[in-house]
Parts: structure tokens; sequence; C-alpha cells
């Protein structure tokens, strides 16, 4: 106990020096290797300069030891995740165990004893020291929930304890990097109240991610956002705790600084089956809407299974969440894109949180294939805002331009931006038609036009209107309208 508390004082003091760099923490899932092509993500699928960390989930227990969950995990998976530190040697890559199909029955007896979480952290060593990880990442939902029983909120701050001063120690020890630790916790008021000590695990902790996302989906009775960035106002005095700036508040409200809260932003949509009379949010829904072709999970659409949805189906904006919604026929789908998530990264900026983290890489058009709107578009709009973008939090945030019918595009330049457009904060409609506000079958006012087959060079503060076949490079303060399936070529 002597040396707990030792090492826990000095683990304070380390603490309060760490860096406040923004983090954007990406997991990517063991399962979705085993998606029909072209959705089936490895590895090499992963852009090593996109992330600050990547997380892979998820590893399991057995015995209450640590061990890889697939067959192929040490064979070919790990040897390839490492692979991807050889072109970026300041990537993070951690091993995440836990998740919902985990279930909690497992964490609970691990943690029962101070032997049997003995018997973990030894198993979390040499596994992650033997792979070449970087940390472990705890993703336990949730302690005393879901059959979990009460004493594990206080046992769960134990682990995490004796975890990080062995960490810290075996650092001393050898002189090498430190493992980093970390958790995935709950967005949920309930269950955050209930489950976690929060002030004792977030001085500890190297950061933790909220998963601020699926607040609504096809368990509920009515129509509601995956994901909503605020609350929503019902016509009531009820406060709405489903959305992401409530259950940031909450978090550091109990105690964890901002700058160790990462923020959840979700590549994939909640849908439902409703009636084709009422489409509003809040709308009765009667479960989920048919799996996608890929993801093959009812109720679940990734990024790339919504964009093909989205050609044909009505788009719509709810300003006061800052998050789009879409139908068609009976089906409705929540889900974000580029302009959500850049209020959300833009939120994030203001608040003075710590970071982003995307739930998952393997749900993005990682491809750039299904969207039109190149590779990693969601991921890569965090990322030009969070580290790139100079923010004045009196204006919207910025994105640059291109459609795909009707979305609002993310370029991969980080110094060409296009402001999102604002509309009315109590409205529940589509994007209004702002400044530089591309849509389907839109024109720009432009005093130049690349003809068919050309490329145009821009000045700044210029526009164009691009026809098929053409291409454009363009300065800062420059936009360009560019016709259906077409694809910018940008600077940097």
């Amino acid at each position: 106990m002597a040396r707990l508390l030792l090492w826990a004082g000095l683990i304070l003091l380390l603490q309060l020096q760490l860096g406040t760099a923004y983090k954007l923490v990406c997991y990517f899932t063991s399962w979705s290797r085993q998606r029909p092509s072209p959705a089936s993500f490895f590895p090499n699928d992963v852009d090593p300069h996109l992330c600050t960390h990547v997380v892979y989930a998820f590893a399991s227990m057995k015995n209450n030891k640590i061990v890889p969950k697939e067959n192929d995990d040490e064979r070919e998976i790990y040897p390839q995740l490492m692979k991807l530190k050889e072109r970026n040697q300041d990537l993070r890559i951690l091993l995440s165990i836990g998740g919902w199909y985990f279930g909690t029955s497992r964490f609970t007896a691990m943690m029962s004893t101070f032997q049997n979480r003995q018997v973990f952290i030894a198993s979390v060593l040499f596994l992650l020291r033997a792979h070449g990880f970087d940390g472990l990442d705890l993703f336990f939902l949730y302690p005393a929930s879901r059959g979990s029983p009460s004493q594990d909120r206080v046992r769960f701050s134990q682990l995490i304890q004796e975890l990080i001063v062995t960490f810290y120690e075996e650092a001393h020890t050898t002189g090498r990097r430190r493992l980093l630790l970390t958790a995935a916790v709950s967005g949920n008021r309930d269950i955050i109240k209930g489950a976690y000590e929060v002030s004792n695990i977030a001085r500890l902790l190297d950061y933790i991610s909220v998963l601020t996302y699926d607040f609504h989906g096809s368990w509920n009775s009515v129509t509601g956002h995956n994901s909503p960035l605020y609350g929503m106002n019902w016509g009531s005095n009820k406060i709405d705790y489903l959305n992401c700036e409530y259950a940031m508040k909450l978090w550091e409200k109990k105690g964890a600084p901002p700058k160790k809260l990462i923020m959840g932003f979700p590549t994939y949509g909640r849908t439902f089956d409703t009636l084709i009379s009422s489409r509003e949010p809040g709308a009765p829904a009667f479960g989920p809407a048919p799996a996608g072709n890929y993801t093959k999970e009812a109720g679940v659409w990734a990024y790339y299974e919504i964009c093909p949805f989205l050609e044909k189906a009505m788009k719509k904006w709810i300003n006061a969440q800052r998050v789009p919604y879409a139908y068609m026929n009976n089906y409705w789908v929540g889900y974000d894109n580029v302009r959500s998530f850049a209020y959300k990264t833009a939120f994030i900026k203001v608040k003075n949180y710590g970071g982003a983290m995307v739930w998952t890489l393997d749900l993005d058009d990682f491809k750039g294939i299904f969207c039109e709107q190149g590779p990693y578009p969601l991921v890569k709009t965090i990322k030009q805002i969070l580290f790139f973008q100079m923010l004045d939090s009196t204006l919207p945030p910025q994105v640059s331009p291109f459609t795909r019918g009707g979305e609002i595009a993310m370029a991969t330049s980080p110094t060409i931006f296009f402001r999102a457009a604002t509309g009315s904060p109590t409205s529940a409609s589509a994007p209004p038609a702002g400044p530089g506000a591309l849509t389907a079958g839109s024109q720009s006012a432009a005093p130049a036009a690349a003809a068919a087959g050309s490329t145009a060079a821009l000045a700044p503060g210029s526009t164009a209107a691009l026809a098929r076949g053409s291409t454009a490079a363009l300065a800062p303060g420059s936009t360009a309208a560019l016709a259906p399936g077409r694809r910018g070529r940008w600077p940097g």
C-alpha cells in the first residue's frame, strides 16, 4: 500500500506536466476485415499520418489474463499495425479490451481480488511489450451496470491505479517509454453517476474517451439523432440530457480535467423504420431500417452506406442540435457529415477539451469510393479544424466545399476553408443556402469558369464554377463549385 501511495503521488505531479496538444484518437475493429469487399478493413488501410493515436479493438480475456481475440492477431494483425510506425514514428498504437459484446462478467471476476488484478496486469505488460503496443485502453461497458455489481465502481478505480503504478515502475526500471493507460467511458448521465469515481480515475488516466453517441437508436419508440451536439428544446421544462455537450460538461463538473476529455465522433448513423406521414425528429418509430450491405447490422449504417442512400433521400438539418438526418420512403437515419463534424470539432476547441475520438476508421469512407469526397472525409474534417484552423468562436466552423447529393464535403488542404451554412437555431430543416452553401444543382456566381478538361489556378478570394473533367488549385480564400461526380485537386 505504501508503494502504491508513493507512486500515486508522483504520478499526479507527472500528469500535471503532460503536454496539452490535441489528440485525434481513432479506433478500428477486429471484425471490420471480415466485411465484404470493398468495405473490408485491414491495418494497411490506416493512414499513419491521420490520427495521433490508433486503437485496435478488441483484445479478450481468459482466466483473468488479456489475450488476443482473433486467431490471426498475433501472427498477422499486430505486426501489420506496428509497421505503421515505420511511416510515422510519432504515432501511438494502443490495444483496447472490452466492448459491448464482451459483457461485464470477466471484468468483474478479474477485478474482484487484488491477486486477480495482479495476474491481469502482468499479462497486460507482457502482451503489450511483446508486440510493441504503446498502451492499454479499458473499454469496460460499464462498471456497476449491465450485471456488474456496485462494488465494481471502486474496483475499477483500484484497477486503474494499480495498472498505472505498474506502468510507471516498469518504465523507471527499464528506461523504456511508459505505457499509456486510457479508458472509454459512458456519455449517459445515469451510467456516469453510478459507474465511475470520476475525479479518482481522471487524475490517473492519460486521457478519457467519452462515448458521445448512441444517444438514440432503434430501441426507442420515436426517432432521434445518434449523436446530437446540443440538446433539443421539446417545448417543455424537461432538460435534454442525451447530447454531446451535456455529457462532456458532466464529466468536467465531476472532476475530470477538460484537457483529458476526448469527445466521441461516430462515423455511422442510427436508423429507424417510420411512418411515411411523419418524418420529423421525435416521430413514431417501429424498429430499425434493414441492415446495410456491408456492416450487416440492423439499425446501423456506416457513413459509406449512408452516402448512396442520400442520393435519392430527402436531407434535413436539425439546427438546434447541429446534426443532419435523412429519410426516404419509411426509412429514417440520423447521421453525421462533414458539416456536423466541423461544428463538433469547433466545440472541442472553444471548450478547451483534449481532442476527438473516432468510432471508427473502418466506418468512414476510408477508400473514398462511396461518397466521392476522397478517403476519410469525416476524419479529415476533424483533423483540419482541430490542428490547422484558427477558430473565431463568434463564427461557424469552416470547411472546404464540394458536393455529392447536396452533402458538403471536406477537402484535404488545411489552408482552404468553406464557411458552413447557418440558419435559425430552432429550425429542423435542410441547410440554408448561405454564402458558399453548395447543394445539388446549385451554381456559383463566379467571375471565372473552367471549361471541361481545363485546369485553373485561383487567386485568393476568387471563385470558380468547374465543368466536368476540370481541376483547380485553390489559393487561401478561394472557393469552387464542382460538377456532380468531380473531385478537386487541392494544394498541400
